[in-house]
């Protein structure tokens, strides 16, 4: 399957000429409104380093994490006595699924302390343009098990090559979409799939935008499951805390290490699991809540 891994090779180009001519289109359009005070969205060219500092980075790093999640795949196709067979027909089925699975690991990525360690990475960005879809994580301890909510395609008989080609179709889908540069789609497209509008609610750091529309390709799952909003107000990008530095080892380590040490300075081992598998922003109780509630239970017990 090396050629898979050539996809993002080749891939690297088109990503870099399309920044390119985002870049330049936003300096021409600044300066075009810049005397009608018209806002033209918002890029900074050391927000932009970092963010394909860190892709950099983590292109060479990548192959360590796919040498860890890769096994998961492998033992389960091993183990599963189905078999689909290997036509490209079996993208019709592969894709959407694929897309389902990427949206539980989206969300889990959010809900989870340990895996938003590693997705934070990508949100850390106050900036909203395609130089920001590359701002990925790379050696976060934790980060592989996420490949798991793929396991249940390959037990039903789908081919690994399969389920990797679709892995990398819906990502590549959503290169494009992290853009202030284009508006609203028509409505069956709004309402169907994933577009820059969903994508720039997405990653908005304040409410009603936290925690929403996690779909690859598909919005559809967001509206089923309960996670959808609509882009109704201006989006603050960023995370509810800013990094505040654009250095790719901050960018990529920062919220790793905020959660290790809270686990540090937890004073339960209920805290410290906590602080690893609670969503984020969770807090252990504090101290003298702990000792009204230990005092409470001694006089009742007393009664």
């Amino acid at each position: 399957m090396d050629w898979l891994e050539k996809i993002g090779l080749y891939s690297i180009p088109a990503f870099l000429l399309l920044i390119t001519v985002e870049q330049v289109a936003y300096y021409l359009s600044r300066k075009e409104n810049a005397p009608q005070g018209r806002s033209t969205g918002s890029m900074s060219p050391k927000d932009t380093a970092a963010s394909l500092a860190t892709y950099g980075i983590g292109y060479f790093a990548a192959p360590l994490g796919r040498f860890i999640d890769v096994p998961f795949l492998a033992i389960a196709a091993w183990l599963t006595p189905f078999a689909l067979g290997g036509g490209w027909w079996l993208l019709l089925l592969a894709l959407p699924l694929t897309d389902l699975a990427y949206y539980a690991e989206h969300r889990l990525s959010h809900r989870v302390r340990l895996f938003w360690a590693a997705h934070s990475v990508h949100h850390s960005s106050e900036h909203f343009n395609m130089s920001t879809a590359l701002r990925l994580s790379w050696l976060i301890p934790g980060q592989f098990v996420q490949s798991l909510v793929y396991v249940p395609l390959v037990l039903i008989g789908m081919p690994l090559w399969i389920v990797f080609l679709s892995q990398t179709i819906v990502l590549l889908f959503q290169f494009p979409l992290h853009t202030e540069g284009i508006d609203r789609l028509p409505r069956f497209i709004e309402y169907v799939f994933n577009t820059p509008s969903h994508h720039r609610v997405h990653h908005g750091a304040n409410n009603p935008y936290l925690d929403k529309n996690y779909g690859g390709i598909l919005i559809i799952w967001d509206r089923m499951f309960g996670s959808y909003a609509e882009e109704t107000e201006r989006v603050r990008y960023g995370l509810t805390k800013n990094i505040g530095r654009n250095d790719p080892i901050t960018v990529n380590f920062h919220e790793f290490g905020r959660m290790l040490r809270d686990i540090w300075r937890a004073r339960t081992w209920r805290g410290r699991v906590g602080y690893l598998l609670r969503p984020p922003g969770w807090t252990e109780p504090e101290a003298h809540v702990d000792d009204r509630n230990k005092a409470m239970r001694e006089q009742f017990s007393t009664l």
